[in-house]
């Protein structure tokens, strides 16, 4: 019953936003706190294809499903870590590194931002469920 409630608001999309940003900013933690370690190559989640795959699922949440024969078995489409993880662009130091710390730190910094904003939309969210729930909206 109420799952129906939150899929026609934006919390599913914002969750999915929190999500990324925290696992991303593990990993972006993971290659500061590895930031001396020789040979150490970044690592890090791709923030246009998970907007792309954002956007794309958007976009067929709001299109109707294909009929199914019976008995087939719902197939999810989630992409793996694997397949939005890449390396981003930077200098490969002389010990074959290619960690630079003002290049993570602002990383992390734009994460973070992305992470406070969609936190702040999903409590405008639930405060706005909760009035129109209790009647004061």
């Amino acid at each position: 019953m109420f799952s129906g409630i939150f899929q026609t608001t934006t919390i599913p999309v914002l969750q999915e936003v929190v999500n990324f940003s925290q696992t991303r900013h593990t990993v972006l933690a993971g290659n500061i706190a590895n930031l001396d370690t020789p040979g150490y190559k970044v690592r890090d989640l791709s923030v246009e294809d998970f907007q792309e795959k954002l956007h794309s699922a958007i976009e067929s949440r709001d299109q109707p499903p294909a009929p199914r024969s019976p008995g087939e078995p719902a197939v999810e489409d989630k992409p793996t870590l694997a397949e939005i993880s890449k390396n981003p662009k930077s200098i490969l130091y002389h010990d074959k590194s290619n960690v630079g710390l003002e290049y993570q730190v602002t990383e992390m910094v734009k994460n973070q931002l992305q992470h406070n904003l969609a936190l702040s939309l999903m409590r405008s969210q639930f405060q706005l469920l909760q009035a129109a729930i209790s009647g004061r909206a």
